[in-house]
């Protein structure tokens, strides 16, 4: 049988080598150093959907960028808001029922039209924030749209709002969210890759089925679609195109706030029915181009 105490007692020594031992060729000898040192490294790169038990996945670094991106972000609101003229409803905050927003509704109605531009700056700035930042509450921005607005501009200022906030919310996820969204949802982040890597040459049609239907949440296809490198183009392209017909739903709805008892009415088996359908309508050429080359 080999003698294995040697070669454990080498290890430990190299182990607990001092960084300025020299090897016989004159070279730190640091090799065993960095190997132990990069697999722990907080900076090295994980495999798409590998859990991070334990520790908060973020480094320094990438914690500081994130704080300042949103520092950057608050800033510019404040100012917008800053800069608006006083309301008379000095109670205003973001609804989080139907309920509040048929009070912030009857509110806002009179200031919106008397001060149309200054109220939309603040309405899409409030907008980008929120779909950036992943904070609940846009479709009530997007009902409130609809009740202030009507159907076409309401759906107008929607739609280039969802899709301005969902390229920040890529951009923002191209520079630190890779660790966080392996650690928040490794498991849904494989699926997600896998089906990517299967439509690679019909990328587009995938991407709007995504955005059309509810298959997957908006906020999660917005963080994750640069970790698992869909082109921005195709992203920018399939949100600006893919969230029209739920946008106009839920913007049409704005209109009759009092038939509205909770957000779920707005999403019945006939509305997901209608939405399913023009998403198979988005992936039939696919569909079609498979069927040809198996035949």
């Amino acid at each position: 049988m080999k003698d294995n105490s040697n070669s454990f007692s080498s290890n430990i020594l190299v182990m607990a080598a001092p960084r300025n031992v020299i090897n016989d060729g004159g070279r730190p000898q640091r090799d065993e150093e960095n190997l132990l040192l990069n697999e722990d490294s907080p900076t090295s790169k994980k495999p798409i959907g590998a859990k991070l038990e334990g520790k908060f996945p973020l480094t320094r670094w990438e914690l500081a960028a994130a704080i300042s991106v949103f520092l950057v972000f608050s800033i510019g609101l404040i100012s917008i808001y800053l800069t608006m003229p006083p309301a008379q409803y000095v109670n205003i905050k973001l609804p989080r029922s139907i309920s509040d927003l048929r009070i912030l509704k009857d509110h806002l109605g009179a200031y919106a039209n008397e001060y149309k531009a200054q109220f939309i700056l603040g309405y899409c700035s409030t907008y980008i924030f929120m779909q950036t930042f992943m904070i609940p509450g846009t479709i009530f921005m997007s009902l409130l749209a609809g009740a202030l607005f009507g159907v076409l501009r309401g759906l107008l200022l929607v739609v280039c709002n969802a899709t301005a906030g969902a390229s920040s919310c890529y951009f923002l996820s191209k520079l630190v969210g890779r660790p966080l969204v392996n650690w928040l949802w490794p498991e849904k982040l494989r699926f997600f890759q896998a089906e990517i890597a299967k439509r690679k040459d019909k990328l587009l049609n995938y991407m709007l089925f995504l955005r059309i239907t509810p298959t997957l949440p908006n906020t999660f296809i917005n963080v994750a679609s640069p970790i698992v490198d869909i082109p921005f183009h195709v992203f920018f392209l399939a949100t600006l195109v893919g969230l029209l017909p739920a946008s106009y739903i839920t913007v049409r709805a704005g209109l009759a706030l009092g038939d509205l008892k909770s957000v779920r009415d707005l999403y019945d088996f006939k509305t997901l029915g209608v939405l399913f359908l023009i998403g198979f309508v988005s992936i039939a050429p696919t569909i079609l181009k498979r069927k040809r080359t198996y035949e």
